[in-house]
């Protein structure tokens, strides 16, 4: 999970809004989602053990999987 949210801000854009609206911004953006998307589906499928070894409460999963995909 650490490894996916720090993955994120690779594809942080911090350059002005009109650059977000480039191909490249949108590329980037769709990227990401897909990203957050297939993260979430493999967390899903975890098991009990497989949470408490990667140190991810129910909760802390509950939450992830609870945000839509372009947070």
């Amino acid at each position: 999970m650490e490894r996916t949210l720090s993955s994120d801000m690779l594809f942080q854009d911090h350059s002005s809004s009109a650059r977000n609206a480039s191909p490249l911004g949108l590329i980037a953006a769709l990227l990401l989602w897909q990203r957050r998307i297939t993260s979430r589906r493999q967390l899903a499928r975890l098991d009990a053990r497989l949470l408490a070894d990667a140190g991810i409460s129910e909760a802390q999963r509950y939450a992830e999987l609870s945000k839509p995909f372009w947070r």
